[in-house]
């Protein structure tokens, strides 16, 4: 299955993390309700590397933040335009988002991606 893929980077603070893991099963909820395949947020756990560049530089981590990785998957471009175009009305979306974020969303990182290997 081919697919297609959103990624995201972020950092969240640390004494915010419960609050972000509430934010995020709602948003799971919401986006596989509208048809996305897979919803997963991973919070770094062994983020020091001696080759590339390090999650937490490229995310540009501060003293007492975590770095969140996650993403969201479907069957295609189309599918993913389909299901974000429904997610983005739903009014639990909405409501989450006129509300200060557990996060920087200003420094978060986001793409959409073809997938290559599955």
């Amino acid at each position: 299955m081919p697919g297609y893929v959103d990624g995201f980077l972020l950092v969240v603070p640390k004494k915010r993390l419960n609050e972000y893991r509430g934010i995020a099963r709602k948003a799971e909820k919401i986006w596989r309700e509208h048809g996305a395949l897979d919803y997963v947020e991973c919070v770094g756990d062994d983020l020091k590397t001696q080759m590339g560049v390090s999650f937490p530089k490229a995310a540009r981590a501060k003293a007492g933040e975590l770095v969140v990785f996650s993403w969201i998957r479907y069957k295609s471009k189309a599918h993913r335009d389909a299901v974000n175009k429904k997610v983005m009305k739903d009014p639990r979306l909405v409501k989450m988002m006129d509300q200060a974020m557990a996060f920087d969303h200003k420094r978060m990182s986001y793409g959409g991606f073809k997938v290559l290997v599955d």
